[in-house]
């Protein structure tokens, strides 16, 4: 997986590779999935939901650039796997997912795996976690409509990116977010609805 769809792809954060090599992405899909795991491919987890395919989650990790001491929000856990990516490249991690079933999934296989450096919330993703800001990454795994959510761009550090897969005119689209610059639309993809206002259902 590393090396065919990731490095041949152009991925060259090391520390990116190096986790999602690290990070056992069988464990975090359904029994009934986990031999198509390292496909090129999302596969479904439960609640209309997916977890990502292995390039989308190494991109939208390399594009935050974290550091070993960032702190790291990610709006929409799902099985939990980016959460696991995200928490071998920085300090923290804040996960939030509205489905309590996938937030509790999560947890439960985070915790099982040692990744004591993430904590799953559930709730509304697009207002953020204001008691744990500011972010120096924020990784949005459902698509906004036009822009990504004001609470999340405020809760952003000094410096900070956020990565979001936005909804306009020309399409959808993975785009970098910096506080004091213009968007960088990155690639064409599709993910589900970004769902504002819903507390867990």
């Amino acid at each position: 997986m590393v090396e065919r769809q990731l490095r041949q792809r152009g991925i060259r954060n090391e520390r990116v590779l190096r986790a999602m090599e690290e990070v056992p992405r069988e464990l975090f899909v359904p029994p009934e999935e986990r031999r198509r795991a390292y496909r090129d491919g999302a596969l479904r987890i439960g609640e209309g939901q997916t977890i990502s395919q292995p390039w989308i989650v190494a991109s939208m990790t390399a594009l935050l650039e974290l550091d070993p001491d960032d702190r790291a929000l990610e709006v929409g856990t799902g099985s939990g796997y980016a959460a696991a990516v995200l928490s071998r490249c920085c300090k923290e991690v804040v996960t939030i997912e509205r489905h309590p079933s996938l937030a509790a999934q999560a947890r439960e296989v985070l915790g099982e795996l040692g990744y004591d450096n993430v904590e799953v919330r559930t709730g509304d993703g697009s207002q953020g976690a204001a008691d744990r800001a500011p972010f120096d990454g924020i990784s949005v795994t459902a698509t906004a409509e036009g822009e990504p959510p004001p609470a999340l761009l405020e809760q952003l550090a000094p410096g900070g990116v956020l990565v979001c897969p936005v909804r306009t005119a020309d399409g959808e689209r993975l785009t970098r977010f910096h506080p004091d610059a213009p968007p960088e639309p990155v690639v064409p993809v599709r993910f589900v609805p970004l769902v504002e206002g819903a507390g867990g259902d």
